[in-house]
């Protein structure tokens, strides 16, 4: 068996420099240390030990102290199929996912350059003057975007920058996009529910998912509710400020007066927000309330009791964006929309209603 041999951080960079440089991202002087620091989102000496190598190496040369380093003549373009490839986070939880770290690995492997935006998504709150000025200080060839709004990826569509979105509001736009399906996964977690004796079962999403109207996986648990015999509302699916203290104070509005019985929580950063919330009060799960998450997470393989959540395999939508990337570097228009189908897994998180609950009888009684 040949021995493993891990990578320092400075010889990854110098590899993801090579590569850009391969591509022809820059031409006659490479960008100063503070800027490729900033952009790689690494420590400037990792950077300059790096460009140091590249020297060594005889792809750049320098010019002095304090001056940018020359590209060497015949190193940049080496390579035509290359894309420069812009990655907008929603936010900064998304960049420790094994699903993103997977991405930009299969597009190194395919020697596409991809860089991640100084800004997220959540930071300029989907706003389409903040995220021109975004694409304009940080040019790219095409872009990736993670759970956009709608107006978004019409920015892109209208501009003309080819863009894949990933989960997002990309159904019914000309974009290209992937996302897990989730409809009969919303149906046999809310049948559950209801078998349990559930009936005030609350959806926590996301501003983007709510309006200007509600997402397919919003409509997809109201019409599950609907199903089932429970008149939705505003209560169902409150909104609520997309900031920490929003979401809290949602949370402290919801158990005021009629607390739920069941919460079905987007993402799994606002899940733990939720179970930390539930053990300040002492409201036990799945005692006094049942709760289900909407997406994986890895660390439920950690919980007692075990997680209910939607899960779905995330291979296909991988290959999807390698395949959109080399696509669009050959000159295609690629608009194809991948869908894959998710299930519900049960779990311990799942509990019979108690009458009267516990939880909403402690809290109504404060109200």
């Amino acid at each position: 068996m040949r021995k493993l041999r891990i990578r320092s951080a400075v010889e990854q960079v110098a590899e993801h420099l090579r590569e850009a440089l391969a591509a022809g991202v820059w031409h006659d002087e490479m960008p100063g240390v503070l800027a490729l620091a900033g952009e790689l989102r690494v420590n400037h000496k990792t950077v300059e030990a790096a460009l140091s190598l590249l020297e060594r190496e005889g792809l750049l040369q320098s010019q002095g102290a304090r001056r940018a380093r020359r590209i060497a003549e015949g190193t940049a373009g080496a390579s035509t199929r290359s894309l420069r490839i812009g990655i907008l986070m929603y936010d900064e939880s998304d960049l420790r996912s094994d699903f993103f770290l997977d991405i930009r690995h299969l597009l190194q492997e395919a020697r596409h350059v991809s860089f991640v935006a100084r800004r997220m998504l959540l930071d300029i709150g989907m706003d389409t003057r903040k995220l021109a000025a975004v694409v304009e200080r940080q040019p790219a060839d095409a872009w990736l975007a993670f759970a956009a709004s709608r107006e978004v990826l019409e920015w892109f569509s209208a501009a003309g920058i080819p863009v894949f979105s990933m989960f997002g509001r990309f159904r019914r736009l000309q974009v290209a996009g992937g996302a897990p399906d989730k409809t009969r996964a919303y149906e046999a977690a809310v049948r559950l529910l209801v078998e349990q004796g559930h009936r005030k079962i609350v959806m926590l999403a996301r501003t983007e998912h709510r309006q200007p109207v509600p997402s397919l996986s919003v409509k997809a648990f109201l019409d599950a509710m609907e199903a089932e015999g429970i008149e939705t509302g505003e209560y169902h699916c409150p909104s609520w400020e997309n900031t920490r203290e929003g979401f809290h104070r949602c949370l402290q509005s919801l158990f005021h007066r009629t607390a739920p019985t069941a919460l079905i929580v987007q993402e799994g950063i606002l899940f733990g927000a939720v179970q930390q919330f539930l053990a300040a009060r002492g409201i036990q799960v799945p005692r006094d309330l049942s709760l289900v998450c909407t997406d994986p997470d890895p660390t439920f393989v950690w919980r007692i009791p075990t997680v209910a959540h939607i899960r779905w395999n995330n291979t296909p939508l991988v290959r999807r964006v390698a395949q959109w990337a080399d696509r669009i570097a050959l000159g295609k228009d690629d608009r194809r929309q991948l869908l894959i189908r998710a299930e519900f897994v049960p779990g311990g998180t799942i509990g019979r209603v108690r009458t009267p609950s516990p939880a909403s009888a402690g809290i109504r009684a404060r109200g």
